[in-house]
């Protein structure tokens, strides 16, 4: 509890910031689906017909897994907080709707009869009787909206959108509990905050003859309103706040990166080399998700600038057969970067960051396993843990059967950092890992020898947009720096700062280039 507490007080800060993020985000989708689910309930319990068919949307859209549903929009949406809210806002209308409809229809028709025959139009019956009668059961879907978007708006992280996600993912990334409870914590106390504040707005909206606690005493009411009033001026200034930082007339571009240790550390040091030794902000969108997440981003517009990796861009993307030749290989995805997508691949960074299989060290040697041939003899008798893009793709796993005669006793796909930790527990024997990992001395493993060299190289190259080219070409030299001072033992400490040290990525960026002079301290 005490290394919690620490690391909350050092980064006080930065879980501050992703705090207030995660508030704006989510009073933002849960004001939006207020706006638009009340009067869907309304229009649907006056227009009969209409009820089936929204319904049915309403209960679809809440079937599909949210992360499909993020990949559903970024194409159409980009990256950052419209896809975010979006998505937070279609999961919310469901609960809106349907306590809206429950609660106009929960209404006894002898009162509707007697707002009519006193002479109220059909508008008047509606804002004056109905609404006003229906406010408890409307609320109470609102509620649930409002507590259940505060979860749903952590997935906001995997899209650059920021949060408090950012500081859970990035934990589970680097199996760092503190980091994690850094994000989950707070998130929870947010979800019980607008809980209570969701239940003040449901007493001073609900008729005092139709509530159900007793009487409260008047200071009570007007604490009531006080915090309100608080809370809603709290929020205009977190708006009004964040808005003042953003400067007009500067150059200024954007950099975005993948979901892992190494590409934010790679994310910070070209922010801060470019912002060293040029006069251009660099704005960052951190943890976007895979390649062809952060490629989509780039096409839209949303960045102008990200780390890739050859063999990615060459086997996943392009779709072509492995191939160990590292110019070749090099020379295609620059060529067909170039001619399909109009983005520029310029110089390798000077590292390889390849696929490779590893394992702990103590059953590598019961087994006397140095190479992938020297696994196979064996494999039948182990467990397989790999990442699930390393199953999906045929420069990985299903090319690996074709190179090598691999068959193991079961296979079980595990996501991120988790499958090492799986590892070091022995719930499996042998994992897929990049050649650069940190957790690869952490657990101190066996990295096995592609003895048939079936793995692309995977160069880590910068990728940048025509704006890129036309505006600050003067960047690419700046950046061209990097590769007299990375390769894979240099890349492999810094993930190691990183991913066991608990260092920040963006200290772990700064301490190197200042090191290697590349920028003034």
């Amino acid at each position: 509890m005490s290394e919690f507490i620490d690391y909350f007080i050092q980064n006080f800060s930065i879980i501050l910031g992703l705090f207030v993020e995660h508030v704006q985000l989510t009073i933002m989708a849960i004001l939006i689906s207020i706006v638009i689910g009340v009067p869907l309930g309304i229009l649907i319990t006056y227009f009969k017909p209409s009820k089936k068919p929204v319904m049915a949307i309403a209960n679809l859209i809440q079937a599909i897994p949210s992360m499909a549903l993020l990949g559903f929009m970024i194409p159409l949406l980009g990256i950052g907080t419209k896809p975010a809210i979006v998505m937070v806002i279609l999961y919310s209308l469901l609960p809106i709707i349907k306590n809206t409809v429950a609660g106009l229809d929960s209404i006894n028709q002898e009162t509707l009869e007697a707002a009519k025959g006193i002479g109220l139009t059909r508008l008047q019956v509606l804002y004056k009787v109905q609404i006003p009668l229906a406010a408890p059961v409307i609320m109470a879907g609102v509620r649930i909206s409002a507590v259940s978007s505060v979860g749903l708006m952590t997935l906001a992280a995997f899209i650059g959108a920021g949060g408090l996600g950012y500081l859970v993912y990035a934990g589970i990334r680097t199996t760092n509990t503190d980091q994690i409870l850094a994000g989950a914590i707070p998130a929870c106390i947010l979800a019980l905050l607008i809980d209570y504040i969701f239940s003040i707005l449901e007493r001073l909206v609900t008729p005092k003859s139709f509530q159900l606690t007793k009487p409260r005493s008047q200071f009570k009411n007007i604490m009531d309103k006080v915090i309100i009033i608080l809370t809603c001026v709290g929020l205009a200034g977190s708006f009004v706040y964040t808005n003042m930082g953003n400067k007009t007339g500067t150059k200024k571009i954007k950099i975005g990166s993948m979901d892992f240790s190494e590409q934010e550390t790679l994310n910070y040091m070209l922010k801060y080399l470019i912002e060293g030794n040029s006069d251009i902000e660099v704005e960052q969108a951190l943890s976007l998700g895979s390649s062809s997440i952060v490629l989509d981003a780039i096409r839209g517009g949303d960045i102008d600038m990200y780390i890739d990796y050859t063999g990615t861009i060459y086997g996943s993307i392009l779709g072509l057969e492995p191939n160990s030749d590292v110019d070749e290989v090099y020379r295609t995805v620059k060529k067909e970067f170039k001619s399909q997508y109009q983005l520029t691949v310029l110089d390798s960074l000077g590292f390889n960051n390849t696929y490779t299989l590893a394992m702990d060290k103590n059953t590598a040697k019961k087994y006397n396993i140095e190479t992938i041939s020297d696994l196979c003899k064996v494999s039948q008798q182990l467990n397989f843990s790999p990442t699930l893009t390393f199953m999906e793709r045929k420069d990985c796993w299903l090319g690996l059967q074709k190179a090598y005669p691999i068959q193991f006793n079961k296979i079980v796909p595990i996501d991120g950092s988790p499958r090492y930790t799986a590892l070091d527990s022995h719930e499996c024997d042998v994992i897929d890992a990049y050649s650069t990992d940190g957790l690869l001395k952490k657990f101190d493993l066996k990295v096995l020898k592609d003895d048939q060299s079936f793995f692309l190289p995977y160069h880590a190259i910068p990728v940048t947009n025509e704006r890129i080219q036309d505006e600050y070409p003067e960047i690419i030299p700046i950046i061209n720096q990097l590769q007299n001072y990375l390769n894979e033992e240099v890349m492999v400490e810094l993930n190691y700062k990183v991913d066991e040290l608990k260092m920040k990525s963006m200290d772990v960026a700064k301490d190197f280039l200042i090191e290697n002079n590349l920028i003034q301290q």
